[in-house]
């Protein structure tokens, strides 16, 4: 598995688009699913540079913190497997129910091992953004983010309940 994270642009509108439509069907269609990572979801696509303009979010917004979208390839297969959203700080509602880290896999590529890896790499970023100490957020019932957040050294702290749903916290501690 040959992974990388690459910010949006016009080289992969084709691939970016053909990843939305895939993952927006799926959405419709199971509107109990998780809609991680929110950001690739935030602005319509129709305006392409538009919606690449909305991916990273600056922060001046009340309650918003800025953030960083990328999209996950597989150089391999040359496919978009999904795609991660990094907060560099956490406000009251991430430090609780958010976190760090938004995360996601396209349907057609779960249970595969991406997330794994991409949350790897996710974690990379943070380091270069001098974030020593991430927390990551599930549904407790989603054991594959679990496996996935534990594989890369999340220790779970605790569970918080939000609207009915009970979340996991787990925070992930990078080496200097």
């Amino acid at each position: 598995m040959n992974l990388r994270l690459i910010k949006g642009s016009c080289e992969y509108q084709k691939e970016i688009l053909d990843m939305l439509r895939e993952w927006r069907a799926y959405n419709q269609a199971h509107p109990e699913a998780n809609r991680s990572p929110w950001a690739i979801f935030r602005n319509d696509e129709g305006d392409f540079d538009s919606y690449l303009e909305g991916l990273d979010h600056r922060g001046s917004e009340a309650g918003m913190v800025p953030d960083s979208t990328y999209f996950c390839l597989d150089e391999d297969r040359g496919i978009l497997v999904g795609a991660v959203n990094i907060r560099h700080s956490l406000n009251d509602y991430l430090l609780q129910y958010g976190g760090h880290i938004g995360d996601g896999i396209r349907p057609s590529e779960r249970r595969k091992g991406y997330a794994t890896g991409m949350i790897g790499l996710a974690l990379e970023e943070c380091r270069r953004l001098g974030i020593r100490k991430v927390l990551m957020v599930c549904d407790k019932d989603n054991m594959g983010s679990a496996r996935s957040i534990l594989k890369n050294g999340g220790i779970l702290e605790n569970e918080v309940e939000e609207e009915g749903k009970l979340k996991q916290r787990y925070w992930i501690t990078l080496p200097e």
